[in-house]
């Protein structure tokens, strides 16, 4: 995988030097708020800061914080959404790089973004219809839905309550990925005679402040007779699929079995609401075939939890997680985003006088992401790592106008996938007296 970039430049006396600054904020704060006093932190008067045409590099990253550079501070460019930015990703974090010239210097910035409570939990059905047999024994579970809310830690979903619970209890089951199962337990007989139908409602709280929460109506209509609930032959079944994986793979085959006889021993399988968008990306067969259904990107999600349910006629039900890793394949080049470069060198300049900074990026993992750079030979410059995705074309060896006052540079950058390329040109360039 390959990319081209051309740029001129001629040679002065530079220099690289590299630090890093951090900062903290919560997110949805208002455009202009201050972020931070980067001329202080990086030792820097304002004055000196504008001479030496300070600015933000972001690569092809959105630019949600801007450099003000009357006053020598970091502010909010954009509102910041960190559900959006991130999803449950921790930490959470802006990087990019404050660039000077005369000389280049280059100074890493990360801003992290914190969470606020600005998210509700969130049922995806605002009810659910539930057929119970009357002669479901004492302790027979039935899986609830699942509430989503996109806030993270403390400010995400804690708790559930069922009311009026007369005849049930809530159980919660921790999971691998954190969120926690919903099951309602029957612990008082039901007798349709009695009673034939139900209302309940079910609350998913947080722990923000305010706290904030989410309501789902559970209808429940009382039947007669279904001894046993489905059961799962796995916890949790392991899959993994390519993320070039066509619409129609088969991913695995999930199996739960019920002791009835007849129309309620008849087994049926739904996915759960565990992760947004699965319904969207996976979908099951009659028989438990999971199968892929969308377009699933390794860059996006390495790895997706879903709940599957098994549900027999009666109502009674139980469930399991499929965990799907995805594979990557090498479907991204590198790319190059020109940092600062200079215009001019002299030809007395010291030896690693520094003339360009360039960073390069390969999205995809492990050895497809690895990057390689090299530079043309037979010129009097070198290429150098300055960090793990950071390049600095130096001079290597003594400049003589007289002998050549301008010089072509290549500088070529593949993935362990194919043998490096021309992927950046510097030409022509100028030495000066």
């Amino acid at each position: 995988m390959r990319r081209q970039v051309l740029w001129f430049f001629s040679v002065l006396c530079l220099s690289s030097v590299l630090g890093q600054v951090s900062y903290s904020i919560p997110e949805e704060m208002a455009k202009g708020s201050l972020v931070g006093n980067i001329a202080q932190d990086l030792g820097l008067d304002v004055k000196r800061l504008q001479a030496r045409r300070a600015r933000i590099h972001t690569g092809d990253s959105t630019e949600y914080i801007q450099l003000n550079k009357e006053k020598g501070l970091l502010v909010v460019k954009e509102r910041i959404d960190r559900e959006a930015l991130c999803g449950q990703t921790t930490p959470c974090a802006l990087h990019f790089q404050i660039a000077l010239e005369s000389p280049i210097e280059i100074f890493p910035v990360t801003v992290e973004i914190t969470d606020i409570n600005d998210n509700a939990p969130v049922f995806q059905k605002d009810e659910k219809n539930i057929e119970i047999s009357e002669s479901a024994v004492i302790g027979s579970k039935f899986m609830l839905e699942k509430a989503i809310d996109l806030d993270i830690g403390r400010n995400g979903l804690q708790s559930y309550t069922l009311k009026p619970n007369d005849n049930f209890i809530l159980k919660l089951h921790g999971q691998s990925d954190g969120v926690k199962k919903v099951e309602m337990i029957l612990q008082k007989p039901l007798d349709r005679e009695k009673k034939e139908f139900a209302s309940l409602l079910l609350t998913a709280v947080d722990g923000g402040e305010p706290q904030k929460s989410g309501t789902m109506q559970i209808h429940i209509t009382v039947l007669d007779a279904n001894d046993n609930a489905p059961v799962f032959t796995q916890t949790i079944y392991k899959a993994s699929v390519k993320e070039n994986a066509l619409k129609g793979t088969i991913i695995t085959k999930v199996s739960a079995s019920d002791a009835d006889k007849g129309s309620n021993g008849e087994v049926s399988y739904v996915i759960g609401n565990g992760v947004i968008g699965s319904l969207d990306l996976f979908h099951i067969t009659e028989d438990g075939q999971l199968i892929l259904n969308g377009p699933i990107d390794f860059e996006k999600a390495r790895n997706y939890e879903i709940d599957i349910e098994a549900v027999d006629r009666g109502g009674l039900s139980d469930s399991s997680k499929v965990s799907i890793d995805v594979g990557d394949i090498n479907d991204n080049s590198p790319v190059i985003n020109m940092i600062s470069s200079s215009n001019s060198v002299g030809e007395d300049s010291r030896s690693h006088t520094v003339v360009a900074v360039m960073s390069v990026n390969d999205p995809d993992s492990e050895e497809n992401g690895k990057v390689r750079c090299v530079i043309n030979k037979n010129i009097p410059f070198a290429l150098t790592a300055t960090s793990s995705n950071l390049y600095s074309i130096v001079t290597d060896s003594d400049l003589d106008r007289e002998t050549a006052s301008e010089h072509n540079i290549t500088v070529s950058c593949s993935d362990e996938e194919c043998p490096p390329s021309p992927a950046a040109s510097l030409s022509p360039y100028r030495s000066l007296t």
